[in-house]
């Protein structure tokens, strides 16, 4: 701009025609200029280190300079033109002839599979011929990416978008990248290929990248196939792939190869079948046409329908909302009237409220004096009678350790008589060993006779105290009833206000009336009614101020009430507290009772050992050599009267004679017994039982 400037020549139309070329030819293009350009910075070199001297004669050299600069790009403008335009039919004659390519190919396979009605190999001719021309149509106008190897033409990365566009690819993206076999993109963009084509759906995701153009802008360039019409022409033609069904075998070496040479030995025809395959290409391109301006104006009227119902939707919601906007401040002005009213009102119950509450806070003094009086003894009756539970609970916890103790000393005696059970050898030692035991079992039990009877002494105490409370109780239940006698007295007084109040409001209205009509004729009488009027007034508010007082004596003689509940309520506690002490007594007498029964029970144990100690002394086990004869009938032992021994005294009977069975302390189970043992064990029983 600055050159045509200083020239007086428009050079928009040359720079217009720069940036129309095509980077080939532009590389011609920078290479003359560069040489120029280094002519000139040569020039200006020699002439900077005499700037002081000849300042004019450089200016005059750079004119110089420029023109000529300037004529040659003059010169060189119309091949400029001619490369752009050479180039840029160049790409829509390469797009033209991969379409027709794609159509040929297409309608080969559709054809040979038809004809062979069978699922086809990857070995299958027309079916390499498409992936080979599908291959170059997908990498028609690709964007080279650089690498240290160099640079790298890839179809995968475009294919990759439909991952993130089509959920339903996600499964075909992440197989193709768990292939173990491929090692390059090319490979892997081959693969993807071939299970979108078994799959059917080659056709919708190549359909779902052309929906999205702004995308594939980073893999291809402006005046690729992908990027303009052609794109669409070849989804719709991958349509028709649907009929046919594959089944491609994909190793790695076969996908990893270079790109392979179209074969168009399989596309050659007459002259005449190709001008009438062209005739019919162009037709088919105007119908597609066609239909695609049907298809975009049903999508605009549909949108326009669309947006003029929500037009309407819109105007009437905008109706309703400003006739609610309207409702709504007549509503705000009302309810600001109204609240001007309130506060006008609120103003003048605040003035009363003030002048009754310095009236309220003598008398509340007085009531406060009472009632802190009447808090001091009931105080010192609460501290009494909790220092009392405090006593109680102390002899609670000494009974508990004493109970523990018996415990103890239960489970050692538990523990001891089954020693004596085991333990039959060492039964005189361990005899000594118990009898000085139940002496220190009794001793204890004799000690714990004469806590219980304290325990019942410090009971029967207890209990007095808790009569004498309840006694005071009654005394707070009768001050109680007084108190609501008075309540019931204010609440009638309070009644009476109220309607001697509505009566002077009465009597007021009409002497307001009457005074109303009166007002013009009797000028004079005014003074007498107003005096009549703040006579009137001052009653009233002595009569609310009264009506206040009685509130607030209502009100604390409701927070008495609410104390003397709550006295109630320690007062039950209590009395629930009396009732576990009571059973915890009844607890410890049965213990007592039970630890008695038990040492029975030991001493019956301790018998029958002794008993039993005893027979074994007097009796042996006799051994089945030694018996020949019953010792009770004396019969002969013999294969039918067998032996059999006594398990109380060991010596030998026969079956009628020892026919018996009892259960013994040295035996889980009921053993067999002599006759005489028996009766002895039966008679034995009997007096352990009385």
């Amino acid at each position: 701009m600055y050159l045509g400037a200083f020239y007086h020549i428009d050079v928009e139309p040359i720079i217009c025609w720069a940036f129309l070329l095509h980077k080939q030819e532009l590389k011609t293009l920078g290479l003359f200029m560069n040489n120029t350009l280094c002519m000139l910075f040569q020039v200006l070199g020699c002439f900077f280190s005499m700037i002081g001297k000849c300042l004019f004669m450089w200016i005059h050299i750079f004119r110089i300079s420029l023109q000529i600069y300037y004529k040659a790009l003059l010169s060189y403008t119309p091949l400029l033109i001619y490369m752009c335009l050479a180039a840029r039919s160049h790409t829509m004659e390469e797009r033209s002839n991969l379409v027709n390519m794609m159509k040929l190919s297409i309608k080969i396979l559709i054809q040979s599979a038809l004809s062979l009605g069978r699922t086809l190999d990857s070995d299958f001719p027309p079916l390499q011929q498409f992936f080979i021309v599908l291959e170059h149509c997908l990498k028609h106008g690709l964007k080279a990416k650089k690498s240290f190897i160099g640079q790298n033409k890839s179809f995968f990365g475009p294919l990759e978008l439909v991952e993130k566009l089509c959920p339903e690819a996600s499964d075909l993206a992440t197989s193709v990248r768990n292939l173990p076999e491929l090692k390059t993109p090319i490979g892997r963009g081959r693969a993807w290929l071939y299970l979108a084509v078994m799959q059917k759906k080659l056709a919708d995701y190549l359909k779902v990248l052309l929906d999205h153009k702004c995308l594939l802008s980073e893999y291809y360039e402006p005046d690729a196939m992908m990027m303009e019409e052609e794109g669409a022409v070849i989804v719709g033609l991958l349509v028709g792939l649907n009929v046919i069904d594959a089944n491609l075998c994909l190793k790695g070496e076969d996908l990893d190869s270079q790109v392979a040479v179209i074969d168009f030995s399989l596309y050659l025809k007459d002259t005449q079948c190709i001008d009438n395959d062209k005739g019919d290409e162009r037709m088919t391109a105007v119908l597609d046409q066609k239909h695609y301006v049907e298809e975009l104006n049903r999508h605009l009227s549909c949108t326009v329908g669309d947006l003029q119902s929500k037009i309407e939707c819109l105007e009437k919601t905008n109706s309703k909302l400003q006739e609610e906007l309207s409702a709504a401040t007549d509503r705000i002005k009302a309810l600001q009237g109204e609240q001007q009213d309130l506060q006008q009102e609120n103003e003048l119950i605040r003035e009363r409220s003030e002048k009754y509450a310095e009236v309220t806070k003598l008398d509340t003094k007085v009531e406060l004096e009472t009632y802190k009086q009447s808090r001091q003894g009931l105080d010192e009756m609460y501290s009494d009678v909790w220092k009392q539970l405090k006593e109680e609970k102390r002899i609670r916890m000494e009974l508990e350790k004493e109970l523990e103790l018996q415990t103890a000393m239960k489970t050692e005696m538990e523990i001891a008589m089954k020693l004596l059970e085991k333990d039959t050898h060492e039964k005189q030692d361990t005899l000594v060993a118990l009898r000085q035991q139940l002496e220190e079992v009794k001793a204890i039990n004799l000690q714990m006779f004469n806590k219980s009877q304290t325990a019942d002494s410090s009971l029967q105490q207890k209990k007095e105290a808790i009569s004498s409370f309840e006694g005071k109780t009654d005394q707070m239940m009768s001050s109680v009833k007084q108190l609501e006698d008075r309540l019931q007295h204010a609440d009638k007084a309070k009644k009476l206000a109220e309607e001697k109040n509505v009566k002077l409001k009465q009597e007021l209205g009409g002497k307001i009336e009457t005074l109303k009509q009166q007002l013009l004729q009797l000028d004079s009488n005014c003074s007498v009614i107003e005096r009549e009027l703040k006579s009137e007034k001052e009653q009233r508010q002595s009569l609310q101020r009264e009506l206040h007082h009685e509130k607030d004596t209502t009100a604390l003689l409701k927070a008495e009430l609410q104390q003397v509940e709550g006295l109630k309520k320690e007062l039950r506690k209590l009395q629930e507290e009396k009732q576990q002490l009571e059973k915890i007594c009844e607890e410890q007498e049965q213990a007592l009772q039970e630890m008695g029964l038990h040492l029975s029970q030991s001493k019956l144990k301790m018998e029958d050992i002794k008993e039993v100690n005893k027979a074994l002394k007097g009796h042996a086990w006799l051994k089945d050599d030694e018996a020949t004869n019953c010792k009770q009938c004396e019969k002969e032992f013999s294969i039918s009267r067998r032996k059999h021994h006594c398990r109380n005294c060991g010596h030998i009977f026969c079956n009628t004679c020892s026919s018996n069975e009892l259960a013994l302390p040295s035996y889980p189970k009921p053993v067999r017994v002599c006759d005489t043992c028996h009766t002895l064990l039966l008679q034995r029983c009997s007096s352990n039982s009385s």
